[in-house]
């Protein structure tokens, strides 16, 4: 396995991230054990995770997804670079979620409780919350720097405009620098390559991005005449509803239909092409990549191994999917 730069600073992460929003709902703890031995084995030492996790589940459910690597992790913390998030609804006050300096400090705390660690590598804003003022929340986040409960800071869910405006203000009051940014990019939402990408390249800023096969759409397992697949992301839970939105559409089916046939002529693996076209930005640090079962991995482990696409290839695909850069981003 390959490591890169994360961004301007002096830490190197695999060249993959492991997503485990499944852990603890789609997958019980000992499949997530399983999916978390594979990807260690393939090299992949770049976990995330978030509070709110496993995802589809309700309220009382959140958390479980950080106990669950916390339990696997237990006398291998220093082999792995961990990462989790806030911000998301944690419990029934109002002040149980959000990026006020009381959510953020008392939340940072529950997760290194759950996670039986005493710091995280990257702590992450799981979205925006426009309640908050931003000098608020980058000064608590610079406060758990401080602390030595982070090593780094980074967003997830924001829009350039944001994160342009926080590295601004942080850099004015000498706070700790927002390091990652963790926004939805792939062959299907592209409206990122407009704005954000650019600022993080020029700014040296990770970019750590999720959703790399669309739910599962990019394998090219799913068909648009039938209904979703019962257990896959597009029926899970509460966040069925939101994958389907985000992806289940006779548009989308068409170019998975076209894709395929560019897959099939370079001789490649549909979900490899997939993760290798999202390698290939130069932007891009570490895609997310997840799995309900750990030999789901194998395809997203062997882009990281063949590197970036060919550039023609990349062209074509980039022609194929232009249309998806200007997308719905609300979804």
């Amino acid at each position: 396995m390959k490591h890169i730069s994360f961004g301007h600073t002096g830490l190197r992460i695999s060249r993959l991230c492991l997503g485990t929003m499944t852990f603890g709902f789609q997958c019980e703890e000992a499949q997530s054990f399983a999916i978390m031995d594979a990807a260690a084995a393939a090299g992949v030492d770049f976990f995330d995770t978030a509070d709110v996790y496993p995802l589809g589940a309700d309220v009382d459910l959140a958390g479980r997804t950080e106990e669950i690597v916390g339990a696997w992790l237990k006398g291998k913390r220093h082999d792995f670079i961990l990462a989790t998030k806030c911000v998301g609804k944690m419990g029934p006050k109002p002040w149980d979620q959000g990026m006020s300096r009381k959510h953020v400090l008392e939340a940072i705390d529950a997760s290194l409780r759950r996670l039986g660690t005493d710091y995280v590598d990257l702590y992450q804003l799981h979205g925006y919350d426009p309640l908050t003022p931003l000098d608020e929340a980058l000064e608590a986040l610079d406060a758990v720097v401080r602390s030595g409960k982070a090593r780094y800071v980074g967003v997830s869910n924001w829009p350039a405009h944001k994160v342009a405006r926080a590295l601004g203000r942080g850099e004015l009051k000498h706070w700790a620098r927002i390091d990652s940014v963790q926004p939805r990019y792939n062959l299907l939402f592209r409206p990122f390559e407009r704005d954000l990408l650019p600022l993080c390249q020029e700014e040296g800023v990770a970019v750590i991005p999720y959703n790399p096969l669309a739910g599962g759409l990019l394998t090219g397992k799913h068909a648009g005449d039938a209904a979703p697949q019962q257990g896959s992301r597009f029926t899970l839970g509460r966040a069925g509803a939101m994958y389907q939105a985000r992806y289940w559409d006779e548009h989308k089916f068409e170019t998975v239909e076209a894709l395929r046939a560019v897959a099939a002529e370079a001789g490649m693996n549909m979900a490899t092409m997939a993760v290798r076209w999202v390698l290939s930005h130069g932007a891009i640090t570490a895609p997310i990549i997840g799995a309900s079962r750990p030999e789901q991995l194998a395809d997203s482990l062997a882009a990281a191994e063949a590197g970036p696409l060919p550039d023609d290839l990349k062209a074509k695909l980039d022609e194929l999917t232009h249309g998806w850069r200007a997308v719905d981003m609300e979804r």
